[in-house]
């Protein structure tokens, strides 16, 4: 009987037999595997495992450090679980929620800790950390039946996690222990504290923000960023959870499960109209001054269904509102910058005429006719066809572009004239009280479905080019979101739930062979802690229609 297995080590291309039951750990001991970082995870037959992972069946296996998006992750992971501890030593009376990304970190907010958190109190907490660290306490990974782990979560008041594992109804559920503390985690840990050398606590509005290291150089913090608008966004929206008694998925999942989800569509919809009436009053009140509405985002923010609806309301206050696409507006294809790899950049400011573009905007803002340029995707050349644009004092002109709050796009129009909004999916609801659910995930899981119905997209296709569209995201949009005079949320509270059916079947179609096999399988761990829901109670002009199908509007 043969006890050994093959392995094949992709960082060296080399190829050893172990025994049965070798972990990750011991093979890149025993190869000697170096990368620029402390190994934290490897990818074994394109699944992300931790390092403790023991090896029964033959594996390609690549090591990762944390500039890679997986290691990160697990790194960020560990380091919440690092707080949750310290906080409950220091406030066991007190929730820790770790509620979403801003400002090039995560933010943190304490409650019930006997006042309002002070400087002294995030200072103690971060040398509760840092005492954690320097111990190198082991992330120990468990599995029991769910009864017990529930039986263990309530005597450490952990309500939130109890139950999101009711409503999961797995017989066995897996959980960490940090010296006795016990944390659950849909995705993997780093083998130790030890491993967490680089972060920061600091105080930040009523609560904390958690630092963390930079992606390209991981000894250095990340440079903290101001976003007091996108903070304000946030907050918002979890004040106004807070009012409808949903926090947390759990909460999601138990309206659900109570014949509730109809409610949640139709509060969270009215919130949406609500607001988008609001920015549209707004512009009104400037209408003398504002002809310009520019409306900017990242990818599948849905700016389209956003900019419809606004223009809808624009209507109601008495407006002419007109739509100008700057897809008009790419130079031809031989004038297309380049990127670091030598291929077309189509997210450049570059890519698109800028000066003719302003050119037009002085004419249609002095009410000059002009005559707006197409552009052929297919031949990647310029041509007009006698489309023709003209405003009057009626008129305002909305456009929609990842440029548009970009100073550069629009440097020949007056501030005054001009209207900023940010879209985005700010998802405003966790997993539970220290599992947030991310921006990226919610705006990738809606691009993976409206790829594949509308664009002959597989999921595999979609998740390859996801991080070439976040490259782009920083470099073009995220720099100028603070350049907006309104933010809008474009997330839902329910649209996780409705995706969920849509998103797994597409997911499945990912092959174990592939590279993206692993981010398949993370996604589908995600949805396994959602409830479904139908989505025939969603109106025809929900934003979540945009990915979904059924929308009224056309695209």
């Amino acid at each position: 009987m043969n006890r050994t297995v093959h392995i094949k080590c992709l960082n060296n291309n080399t190829s050893k037999c172990y025994p049965l039951g070798t972990s990750l750990k011991d093979v890149a001991e025993d190869m000697q595997i170096q990368l620029a970082n402390p190994i934290i995870g490897a990818f074994s037959n394109n699944r992300l495992k931790d390092l403790s992972f023991e090896l029964y069946h033959p594996q390609n296996i690549r090591f990762i450090d944390l500039t890679e998006p997986d290691g990160m992750r697990m790194y960020i992971r560990s380091l919440s679980f690092v707080l949750s501890k310290a906080v409950s030593e220091l406030y066991p009376k007190a929730k820790l929620r770790i509620e979403h990304s801003v400002s090039k970190g995560t933010y943190c907010s304490l409650e019930n800790a006997g006042g309002e958190l002070n400087m002294e109190d995030v200072l103690e907490i971060g040398k509760r950390m840092r005492e954690i660290v320097s111990a190198n306490l082991p992330f120990v990974q468990r599995e029991e039946e769910s009864e017990e782990v529930i039986q263990r979560l309530e005597e450490q008041n952990q309500e939130d996690k109890v139950t999101l594992i009711k409503h999961r109804g797995e017989v066995y559920t897996s959980y960490y222990k940090l010296d006795g503390y016990l944390g659950m985690y849909y995705g993997y840990l780093v083998p130790s504290t030890g491993y967490l050398q680089v972060f920061d606590l600091i105080k930040y509005y009523n609560g904390m923000l958690l630092q963390i290291p930079k992606r390209s150089n991981p000894k250095e913090l990340e440079d903290i960023v101001v976003q007091n608008k996108m903070f304000d966004i946030f907050q918002e929206f979890s004040e106004w959870n807070r009012v409808l008694n949903v926090q947390n998925l759990g909460d999601v999942n138990a309206a659900c499960s109570s014949g509730e989800a109809e409610t949640l569509i139709k509060v969270s919809e009215a919130l949406h109209e609500k607001k988008i009436g609001h920015i549209a009053d707004l512009i009104s009140e400037r209408k003398k001054e504002v002809k310009l509405v520019l409306i900017s985002g990242p990818s599948s923010s849905g700016k389209t269904t956003f900019g419809k609806r606004l223009a809808i309301q624009l209507m109601v206050a008495g407006m002419n509102p007109l739509n100008l696409s700057l897809d008009n507006y790419f130079v031809n294809r031989e004038e297309t910058p380049l990127d670091e790899n030598g291929e077309y950049d189509f997210e450049a400011l570059d890519a698109l005429d800028v000066e003719l573009f302003n050119q037009q905007l002085v004419d249609l803002l002095a009410g000059k006719e002009v005559e707006i340029p197409k552009f052929s995707f297919e031949t990647g050349q310029r041509f007009y066809d006698g489309d023709k644009l003209q405003m009057n004092e009626e008129n305002i002109l909305i456009v929609e572009g990842i440029h548009g709050l970009n100073p550069q796009l629009t440097h020949l129009i007056p501030n005054e004239s001009k209207f900023k909004i940010y879209v985005s999916a700010l998802t405003s609801i966790n997993i539970d009280n220290q599992n947030l659910i991310h921006t990226t995930d919610n705006r990738l899981i809606r691009r993976i479905v409206r790829d594949y119905k509308y664009r002959n997209y597989s999921a595999q296709d979609t998740i390859s080019r996801w991080q070439s569209v976040r490259r782009g995201e920083e470099k073009h949009i995220f720099p100028f979101q603070e350049e907006a005079d309104v933010m809008f949320n474009t997330a839902l509270l329910y649209e996780l739930s409705v995706l969920k059916p849509l998103a797994e079947s597409i997911l499945l179609e990912v092959q174990p062979n592939q590279l993206e096999y692993s981010e398949a399988c993370r996604l589908l761990k995600f949805f396994s802690y959602f409830k479904a829901v139908q989505s025939k109670e969603i109106p025809p002009t929900s934003i979540i229609r945009e990915f979904v199908g059924g929308s009224s509007f056309s695209y």
